[in-house]
Protein backbone atom coordinates (compact mmCIF):
# COMPACT_ATOMS: atom_id res chain seq x y z
CA UNK A 1 0.00 0.00 0.00
CA UNK A 2 2.99 2.44 0.92
CA UNK A 3 4.53 1.43 -2.38
CA UNK A 4 1.20 2.09 -4.44
CA UNK A 5 0.85 5.57 -2.81
CA UNK A 6 4.35 6.28 -3.66
CA UNK A 7 4.31 6.05 -7.35
CA UNK A 8 0.70 7.78 -7.09
CA UNK A 9 2.76 10.02 -5.70
CA UNK A 10 5.25 10.06 -8.12
CA UNK A 11 3.03 10.15 -11.32
CA UNK A 12 1.48 12.87 -9.75
CA UNK A 13 4.15 15.50 -9.65
CA UNK A 14 5.28 15.36 -12.96
CA UNK A 15 4.59 18.70 -14.78
CA UNK A 16 2.26 18.64 -17.80
CA UNK A 17 5.50 18.92 -20.00
CA UNK A 18 6.62 15.48 -18.21
CA UNK A 19 3.40 14.16 -19.45
CA UNK A 20 3.18 15.04 -23.01
CA UNK A 21 6.82 14.24 -22.92
CA UNK A 22 6.03 10.41 -21.84
CA UNK A 23 2.93 10.44 -24.66
CA UNK A 24 5.12 11.35 -27.15
CA UNK A 25 7.99 9.04 -26.40
CA UNK A 26 5.57 6.31 -26.13
CA UNK A 27 3.92 7.05 -29.30
CA UNK A 28 7.27 7.04 -31.58
CA UNK A 29 8.30 3.93 -30.02
CA UNK A 30 5.06 2.28 -30.48
CA UNK A 31 5.19 3.48 -34.19
CA UNK A 32 8.63 2.73 -34.61
CA UNK A 33 8.11 -0.91 -33.60
CA UNK A 34 4.64 -1.20 -35.34
CA UNK A 35 7.30 -0.15 -38.44
CA UNK A 36 8.88 -3.59 -38.13
CA UNK A 37 6.03 -5.56 -38.89
CA UNK A 38 6.28 -7.37 -42.45
CA UNK A 39 3.09 -6.44 -43.80
CA UNK A 40 1.73 -4.94 -47.50
CA UNK A 41 -0.54 -2.50 -45.54
CA UNK A 42 0.45 0.47 -47.18
CA UNK A 43 -0.71 2.50 -43.27
CA UNK A 44 2.77 0.66 -41.86
CA UNK A 45 4.10 0.97 -45.23
CA UNK A 46 4.51 4.69 -45.17
CA UNK A 47 5.64 4.23 -41.63
CA UNK A 48 9.63 3.70 -43.33
CA UNK A 49 9.52 6.90 -45.26
CA UNK A 50 9.47 9.01 -41.68
CA UNK A 51 12.64 7.59 -39.95
CA UNK A 52 15.23 9.86 -40.50
CA UNK A 53 12.87 12.97 -39.37
CA UNK A 54 11.41 10.35 -36.20
CA UNK A 55 14.98 10.08 -35.20
CA UNK A 56 15.78 14.26 -34.97
CA UNK A 57 12.72 14.19 -33.00
CA UNK A 58 13.29 11.37 -30.78
CA UNK A 59 16.78 13.28 -29.81
CA UNK A 60 15.37 16.35 -29.15
CA UNK A 61 12.53 15.42 -27.27
CA UNK A 62 15.70 13.72 -24.78
CA UNK A 63 17.12 16.34 -24.72
CA UNK A 64 13.57 18.23 -23.44
CA UNK A 65 13.31 15.26 -20.93
CA UNK A 66 16.59 15.98 -19.14
CA UNK A 67 14.78 18.91 -17.56
CA UNK A 68 11.27 18.21 -18.12
CA UNK A 69 10.23 14.84 -17.30
CA UNK A 70 11.20 13.99 -14.06
CA UNK A 71 10.49 11.98 -12.07
CA UNK A 72 10.00 9.48 -15.14
CA UNK A 73 13.22 10.49 -16.99
CA UNK A 74 14.88 7.42 -17.62
CA UNK A 75 11.52 5.95 -19.11
CA UNK A 76 10.86 8.73 -21.47
CA UNK A 77 14.45 8.86 -22.57
CA UNK A 78 14.94 4.73 -22.80
CA UNK A 79 11.84 4.57 -25.19
CA UNK A 80 13.05 7.62 -26.92
CA UNK A 81 17.26 6.27 -27.24
CA UNK A 82 15.12 2.57 -28.08
CA UNK A 83 13.15 4.59 -31.11
CA UNK A 84 16.36 6.29 -32.11
CA UNK A 85 18.55 2.89 -32.19
CA UNK A 86 15.82 0.58 -34.00
CA UNK A 87 15.21 3.54 -36.51
CA UNK A 88 19.16 4.05 -36.96
CA UNK A 89 19.60 0.78 -37.47
CA UNK A 90 17.14 0.85 -40.46
CA UNK A 91 18.44 3.46 -42.56
CA UNK A 92 22.55 2.74 -41.49
CA UNK A 93 23.55 2.21 -44.82
CA UNK A 94 22.45 5.63 -45.55
CA UNK A 95 24.59 6.87 -43.06
CA UNK A 96 27.95 8.86 -42.97
CA UNK A 97 29.03 6.77 -40.49
CA UNK A 98 28.47 3.54 -42.91
CA UNK A 99 31.17 3.09 -45.02
CA UNK A 100 30.19 3.42 -49.05
CA UNK A 101 29.75 0.44 -50.92
CA UNK A 102 30.09 1.78 -53.95
CA UNK A 103 33.11 4.15 -55.16
CA UNK A 104 32.41 7.21 -56.69
CA UNK A 105 33.88 7.64 -60.70
CA UNK A 106 36.85 8.65 -61.49
CA UNK A 107 36.16 9.95 -64.81
CA UNK A 108 39.46 9.27 -67.12
CA UNK A 109 39.82 9.20 -70.56
CA UNK A 110 38.25 5.83 -70.95
CA UNK A 111 35.23 7.15 -69.48
CA UNK A 112 31.93 7.83 -71.15
CA UNK A 113 30.23 10.35 -68.91
CA UNK A 114 26.47 12.46 -68.96
CA UNK A 115 24.84 15.14 -66.98
CA UNK A 116 21.74 13.68 -65.06
CA UNK A 117 18.45 15.26 -64.11
CA UNK A 118 15.66 13.50 -62.40
CA UNK A 119 12.79 15.90 -60.86
CA UNK A 120 8.74 15.43 -60.21
CA UNK A 121 7.26 18.60 -61.14
CA UNK A 122 4.43 18.48 -59.45
CA UNK A 123 1.82 18.52 -61.83
CA UNK A 124 -0.19 22.02 -59.89
CA UNK A 125 2.95 23.84 -59.38
CA UNK A 126 2.51 26.50 -61.75
CA UNK A 127 6.38 27.72 -61.38
CA UNK A 128 7.04 26.95 -64.59
CA UNK A 129 10.00 29.40 -65.13
CA UNK A 130 11.80 27.71 -62.23
CA UNK A 131 12.23 24.49 -63.66
CA UNK A 132 13.02 25.76 -67.14
CA UNK A 133 16.08 28.10 -65.55
CA UNK A 134 17.20 24.57 -64.07
CA UNK A 135 17.12 22.80 -67.35
CA UNK A 136 18.57 25.58 -69.05
CA UNK A 137 21.64 26.22 -66.27
CA UNK A 138 22.05 22.52 -65.36
CA UNK A 139 22.22 21.25 -69.13
CA UNK A 140 21.60 17.82 -68.24
CA UNK A 141 22.39 15.38 -71.12
CA UNK A 142 19.78 13.05 -69.75
CA UNK A 143 16.66 14.30 -68.83
CA UNK A 144 13.56 12.82 -66.77
CA UNK A 145 10.33 14.49 -66.01
CA UNK A 146 7.64 13.43 -63.75
CA UNK A 147 3.50 14.70 -63.11
CA UNK A 148 3.82 15.83 -66.58
CA UNK A 149 1.06 17.35 -67.98
CA UNK A 150 0.19 18.34 -71.24
CA UNK A 151 0.53 22.03 -69.65
CA UNK A 152 3.73 21.76 -68.21
CA UNK A 153 4.75 20.30 -71.92
CA UNK A 154 3.67 23.12 -73.51
CA UNK A 155 5.76 25.58 -70.93
CA UNK A 156 9.03 23.56 -71.44
CA UNK A 157 8.99 23.18 -75.16
CA UNK A 158 11.22 25.90 -75.81
CA UNK A 159 13.47 23.79 -73.27
CA UNK A 160 12.83 20.10 -74.63
CA UNK A 161 12.91 21.49 -78.45
CA UNK A 162 17.17 21.41 -78.00
CA UNK A 163 16.94 17.85 -77.49
CA UNK A 164 17.92 15.43 -80.45
CA UNK A 165 15.29 13.22 -78.75
CA UNK A 166 12.56 13.50 -76.84
CA UNK A 167 9.75 11.44 -75.93
CA UNK A 168 6.70 12.19 -73.40
CA UNK A 169 3.73 10.66 -72.28
CA UNK A 170 1.24 13.84 -71.05
CA UNK A 171 -1.22 12.74 -68.91
CA UNK A 172 -3.91 14.42 -65.65
CA UNK A 173 -3.48 12.13 -63.24
CA UNK A 174 -0.19 13.09 -61.92
CA UNK A 175 1.66 10.34 -63.43
CA UNK A 176 2.88 11.99 -66.97
CA UNK A 177 6.56 11.57 -68.17
CA UNK A 178 8.62 13.41 -70.25
CA UNK A 179 12.16 11.82 -71.59
CA UNK A 180 14.82 13.64 -73.23
CA UNK A 181 18.06 12.97 -74.37
CA UNK A 182 21.20 14.74 -76.78
CA UNK A 183 23.02 11.22 -76.46
CA UNK A 184 22.27 8.00 -78.94
CA UNK A 185 19.03 6.44 -78.88
CA UNK A 186 18.89 2.52 -79.82
CA UNK A 187 15.55 2.29 -78.58
CA UNK A 188 12.88 3.83 -76.00
CA UNK A 189 9.38 3.40 -74.85
CA UNK A 190 7.05 4.52 -72.02
CA UNK A 191 5.13 0.77 -70.97
CA UNK A 192 2.91 0.50 -68.09
CA UNK A 193 4.52 -2.22 -66.01
CA UNK A 194 3.56 -0.87 -62.59
CA UNK A 195 -0.12 0.28 -62.68
CA UNK A 196 -2.63 1.54 -65.39
CA UNK A 197 -1.37 5.14 -66.78
CA UNK A 198 1.84 4.98 -64.51
CA UNK A 199 4.31 4.53 -67.53
CA UNK A 200 8.29 3.22 -67.00
CA UNK A 201 10.95 4.42 -69.09
CA UNK A 202 13.49 1.90 -70.65
CA UNK A 203 15.73 3.12 -73.27
CA UNK A 204 18.71 1.91 -74.47
CA UNK A 205 21.46 5.06 -75.18
CA UNK A 206 25.11 5.16 -76.59
CA UNK A 207 27.31 7.74 -75.77
CA UNK A 208 29.35 10.02 -77.99
CA UNK A 209 32.17 8.18 -77.42
CA UNK A 210 30.44 4.31 -78.08
CA UNK A 211 29.49 3.57 -74.32
CA UNK A 212 26.22 1.77 -74.16
CA UNK A 213 23.76 1.09 -71.26
CA UNK A 214 19.59 1.08 -70.43
CA UNK A 215 17.91 3.84 -68.75
CA UNK A 216 15.24 2.52 -66.59
CA UNK A 217 12.58 5.19 -64.98
CA UNK A 218 10.35 4.66 -62.47
CA UNK A 219 7.35 6.62 -60.87
CA UNK A 220 5.01 4.28 -59.43
CA UNK A 221 2.12 5.21 -56.80
CA UNK A 222 2.85 5.31 -53.10
CA UNK A 223 1.94 2.90 -50.50
CA UNK A 224 -1.41 4.25 -49.29
CA UNK A 225 -3.00 3.74 -45.85
CA UNK A 226 -6.05 0.89 -46.13
CA UNK A 227 -4.40 -0.54 -49.65
CA UNK A 228 -2.32 -3.91 -50.34
CA UNK A 229 1.45 -2.80 -51.34
CA UNK A 230 2.06 -6.55 -52.68
CA UNK A 231 1.20 -6.22 -56.51
CA UNK A 232 2.85 -2.79 -56.77
CA UNK A 233 5.94 -3.80 -55.05
CA UNK A 234 6.91 -7.07 -56.64
CA UNK A 235 6.37 -4.84 -60.54
CA UNK A 236 8.48 -2.43 -59.46
CA UNK A 237 10.94 -5.08 -58.65
CA UNK A 238 10.33 -6.55 -61.66
CA UNK A 239 10.88 -3.33 -63.62
CA UNK A 240 14.24 -3.20 -62.80
CA UNK A 241 14.84 -6.47 -62.36
CA UNK A 242 14.06 -7.51 -66.61
CA UNK A 243 14.96 -4.53 -68.67
CA UNK A 244 14.01 -5.08 -72.81
CA UNK A 245 17.78 -5.49 -73.67
CA UNK A 246 19.08 -7.21 -70.73
CA UNK A 247 21.94 -5.21 -70.67
CA UNK A 248 24.69 -5.51 -67.54
CA UNK A 249 25.12 -1.49 -68.00
CA UNK A 250 21.93 0.18 -66.27
CA UNK A 251 20.85 3.32 -64.64
CA UNK A 252 17.76 3.26 -63.02
CA UNK A 253 16.29 6.75 -61.76
CA UNK A 254 13.11 8.34 -60.88
CA UNK A 255 10.47 9.32 -57.90
CA UNK A 256 9.68 5.77 -56.93
CA UNK A 257 7.65 6.86 -53.88
CA UNK A 258 9.59 5.37 -51.68
CA UNK A 259 12.78 5.23 -49.68
CA UNK A 260 15.89 3.02 -50.53
CA UNK A 261 16.09 1.06 -47.23
CA UNK A 262 12.58 0.31 -48.16
CA UNK A 263 11.86 -3.20 -48.15
CA UNK A 264 10.45 -3.11 -51.30
CA UNK A 265 13.52 -0.63 -52.80
CA UNK A 266 16.12 -3.33 -51.38
CA UNK A 267 14.01 -5.98 -53.48
CA UNK A 268 14.35 -3.75 -56.24
CA UNK A 269 17.92 -3.81 -56.17
CA UNK A 270 18.51 -6.93 -54.72
CA UNK A 271 16.41 -8.65 -58.00
CA UNK A 272 18.10 -6.55 -60.60
CA UNK A 273 21.82 -6.48 -58.93
CA UNK A 274 21.61 -2.34 -58.84
CA UNK A 275 23.94 -0.52 -56.03
CA UNK A 276 23.62 2.77 -54.29
CA UNK A 277 25.92 5.41 -54.96
CA UNK A 278 24.38 7.24 -51.75
CA UNK A 279 25.07 4.32 -49.43
CA UNK A 280 27.77 5.57 -47.02
CA UNK A 281 27.36 9.14 -48.62
CA UNK A 282 24.08 10.12 -46.62
CA UNK A 283 20.13 9.96 -47.77
CA UNK A 284 20.18 12.66 -50.30
CA UNK A 285 16.40 13.64 -49.06
CA UNK A 286 14.03 15.30 -51.61
CA UNK A 287 10.57 15.66 -50.20
CA UNK A 288 9.18 17.52 -49.13
CA UNK A 289 10.85 20.18 -51.05
CA UNK A 290 10.71 23.19 -48.68
CA UNK A 291 11.74 20.85 -45.71
CA UNK A 292 14.57 18.67 -47.00
CA UNK A 293 16.67 19.04 -43.98
CA UNK A 294 14.14 16.87 -42.36
CA UNK A 295 12.70 15.05 -45.00
CA UNK A 296 13.29 11.63 -47.18
CA UNK A 297 14.57 10.15 -50.08
CA UNK A 298 12.02 9.85 -52.78
CA UNK A 299 14.60 10.11 -55.72
CA UNK A 300 16.21 7.36 -56.56
CA UNK A 301 19.22 6.88 -58.93
CA UNK A 302 20.41 3.24 -58.93
CA UNK A 303 23.50 2.11 -60.98
CA UNK A 304 24.41 -1.57 -62.07
CA UNK A 305 27.77 -3.04 -63.48
CA UNK A 306 29.85 -0.52 -65.42
CA UNK A 307 27.47 2.41 -64.73
CA UNK A 308 28.95 4.60 -61.83
CA UNK A 309 28.49 8.09 -60.51
CA UNK A 310 30.76 10.69 -60.72
CA UNK A 311 29.17 13.37 -58.34
CA UNK A 312 25.62 13.63 -56.88
CA UNK A 313 23.75 16.39 -55.37
CA UNK A 314 19.91 17.65 -54.61
CA UNK A 315 18.87 20.72 -56.66
CA UNK A 316 16.90 23.77 -55.27
CA UNK A 317 13.67 24.19 -54.63
CA UNK A 318 11.97 24.94 -57.94
CA UNK A 319 8.24 25.09 -56.73
CA UNK A 320 7.25 21.36 -56.96
CA UNK A 321 7.48 18.93 -53.86
CA UNK A 322 10.29 17.58 -54.84
CA UNK A 323 13.73 18.36 -55.02
CA UNK A 324 16.07 17.60 -58.55
CA UNK A 325 18.13 15.49 -58.34
CA UNK A 326 21.23 15.88 -60.70
CA UNK A 327 24.35 13.59 -60.80
CA UNK A 328 26.85 13.35 -63.37
CA UNK A 329 26.79 9.26 -64.26
CA UNK A 330 30.10 7.68 -66.33
CA UNK A 331 29.94 4.28 -68.06
CA UNK A 332 33.03 2.26 -68.57
CA UNK A 333 32.73 0.87 -72.64
CA UNK A 334 35.32 -1.56 -71.26
CA UNK A 335 32.09 -3.67 -68.99
CA UNK A 336 29.91 -5.92 -70.41
CA UNK A 337 27.62 -4.50 -73.18
CA UNK A 338 29.45 -1.61 -72.64
CA UNK A 339 30.59 -1.22 -76.43
CA UNK A 340 27.21 -0.62 -79.66
CA UNK A 341 28.96 -2.54 -82.64
CA UNK A 342 29.58 0.33 -85.37
CA UNK A 343 27.48 -1.76 -88.05
CA UNK A 344 24.47 -1.98 -85.49
CA UNK A 345 22.48 0.18 -88.38
CA UNK A 346 20.70 1.76 -85.39
CA UNK A 347 18.86 5.10 -86.44
CA UNK A 348 17.62 6.81 -83.53
CA UNK A 349 14.18 8.76 -84.20
CA UNK A 350 14.44 12.14 -83.04
CA UNK A 351 11.71 14.01 -80.89
CA UNK A 352 9.36 11.34 -80.99
CA UNK A 353 6.11 11.89 -78.99
CA UNK A 354 4.22 8.97 -77.85
CA UNK A 355 0.46 8.86 -78.06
Amino acid sequence: MIARSQRRKSAKSMTWAGRILLALAAILLVATLVSLIGTNRGVIRVLDFVREPTIYLAALLAVLALFWARPRRLLVIGMLVATIAINLWRIWPYTFLAGSSVPMADAGEAMNCARVLSLNVLQSNDRYAQTASLIERSDPDILLLMETDQAWLDALEPQLARYDYTLTRPLDNRYGMAFATRLEVERAQMVDTIDADTPTLYATLRTDKGARFELVGLHPHPPLPGQSTASRDANIARAGAQTPEGLGNVLAIGDFNDVPWSSTTQAFMREGGYADPRAGRGSFATFPAPYVLLGWPLDQIFVKQGVTVESLTIGEDVGSDHRPLLARVCVDPMSTHGNLPDDAGIVPTPAQTAP
